[in-house]
């Protein structure tokens, strides 16, 4: 991937692919499937300045599995690949293995 590091309070975030199959095992069709809504942390940017004026780190880490709202982020594609670029705040939590 190009040297790509997002400003501020930003996450880029590679969506997980959703299963293919229901619990039943019946196969959902591409034009059926919702998009996935878990992701992977891919960079983040150096945090929020708060009102003093101090960068504020982010909670979050490259590497980190997560759960973001349904309707987060703005959809960019760098090097043909397909990423999400949203702010921390849009992150719901981090997903422990």
């Amino acid at each position: 991937m190009t040297k790509f590091r997002p400003l501020h309070d930003r996450v880029v975030v590679r969506r997980l692919e959703s299963e293919e199959k229901t619990v039943g095992g019946i196969i959902i069709p591409d034009t059926a499937k919702e998009k996935p809504m878990e992701g992977k942390v891919v960079a983040v940017g150096p945090g929020a300045r708060n009102e003093q004026g101090q960068i504020v780190a982010l909670d979050v880490k490259a590497g980190d599995k997560i759960l973001f709202g349904k309707w987060s982020g703005t959809e960019v594609k760098i090097d043909g690949e397909e990423l999400l670029i949203m702010k921390e705040s849009d992150i719901l939590g981090i997903i422990s293995a």
